[in-house]
């Protein structure tokens, strides 16, 4: 037994991985499953075991399954040491036709546990987020691709709007659709502080955009004349443990790719520029997008914003200072 999800039931049969999505849909490592006799579900609190019941292997009655009508999907998630939260990611999207994991050589066993889920894991060195985002959506199976990371996960609201989609006239859809990110922070779900609703492009007809941006903040850019639209629901991001983690995050990531992107764009800082990023920050979350409402953690993300805004112009400045000494 693997565990019960609250997308769908996953057991083990036989060392394959069995996906119960409703009454009559199961999926055996990804593909249709076809029963000779109806199966017998037993149930615990814990677990639930599939038991007498026989299946037909053959790969044509299989696809016979398949409702030609119901548009297809690939879920893709880029890993690197992510074994904490990859199961949980995977489940999320346990509703996809296709779930890739595109995994930057991790060494905690995050691939051996996707595969143990069902996805189909692909190892590959790490040539940046949207490069590797863009591989990924290149390498699915299916025209609708839908991104996800690892530390997200989807709502069931989302999960309830894209099966609507699913089974919609797909000439009527949208070639893209912006989602609304939640995240939670020091125990609560945040509204304000710029992190709510943070609109990310996530699901798309991957012919009609491609991934962009050079070391951080990467997004989907759209081809001239598509149409995008909103989807109702959220992602649900539980992306910072805690304020140490919040810590090093930006002193080891985020401040200085996001230096490095500033650098290479031509950006310069200056002094004055280094002594009003850190405030001008804080007042622009805490009081302009309205952190004071998420009271104390609130306080700490508009704090972090300042940190955040003040370690990146001053390593910006100590790049454009050993530039000029060269």
């Amino acid at each position: 037994m693997i565990l019960v999800s609250p997308t769908g039931v996953r057991v083990s049969h036989h060392g394959r991985v069995l996906v119960i999505e409703h009454q009559s849909r199961i999926r055996v490592d990804g593909a249709p499953l076809r029963f000779a006799s109806s199966p017998v579900i037993r149930s615990t609190d814990a677990s639930l075991r599939l038991t007498h019941f026989q299946t037909t292997p053959d790969s044509e009655n299989a696809k016979s399954d398949v409702d030609p009508s119901i548009v297809k999907i690939t879920a893709t998630i880029i890993t690197f040491n992510e074994a904490d939260n990859i199961r949980a990611a995977c489940e999320s999207v346990a509703w996809a036709d296709e779930v890739i994991v595109v995994d930057s050589e991790s060494t905690d066993g995050t691939g051996e546990i996707a595969r143990d889920y069902g996805a189909r894991v692909i190892v590959r060195a790490w040539p940046g987020f949207a490069a590797q985002k863009q591989f990924a959506a290149q390498t699915a199976r299916h025209e609708w691709v839908f991104s996800l990371d690892a530390d997200e996960r989807v709502s069931t609201e989302l999960r309830a709007a894209i099966e609507a989609l699913r089974a919609s006239d797909e000439a009527q859809l949208a070639d893209a659709y912006r989602i609304a990110r939640r995240s939670f922070y020091m125990g609560r779900w945040i509204r304000g502080g710029g992190w709510y609703p943070d609109y990310q492009l996530r699901f798309y007809r991957r012919d009609r955009g491609r991934w962009q941006g050079a070391h951080v903040h990467e997004s989907i850019r759209m081809d001239a004349g598509t149409r995008v639209e909103v989807l109702s629901g959220d992602i649900l991001h539980f992306s910072v443990r805690d304020a140490a983690h919040h810590h090093r995050m930006i002193g080891e990531r985020y401040a200085p790719l996001a230096a490095r992107q500033m650098f290479e764009q031509g950006r310069r800082a200056t002094p004055l520029g280094i002594a009003m990023a850190a405030p001008a920050a804080f007042t622009r979350s805490f009081l302009l997008k309205g952190g004071f409402r998420d009271g104390l953690a609130g306080l700490c993300i508009a704090r972090f914003a300042a940190h955040h805004a003040f370690l990146k112009h001053a390593l910006l400045w100590e790049m454009q200072k050993k530039n000029v000494e060269r």
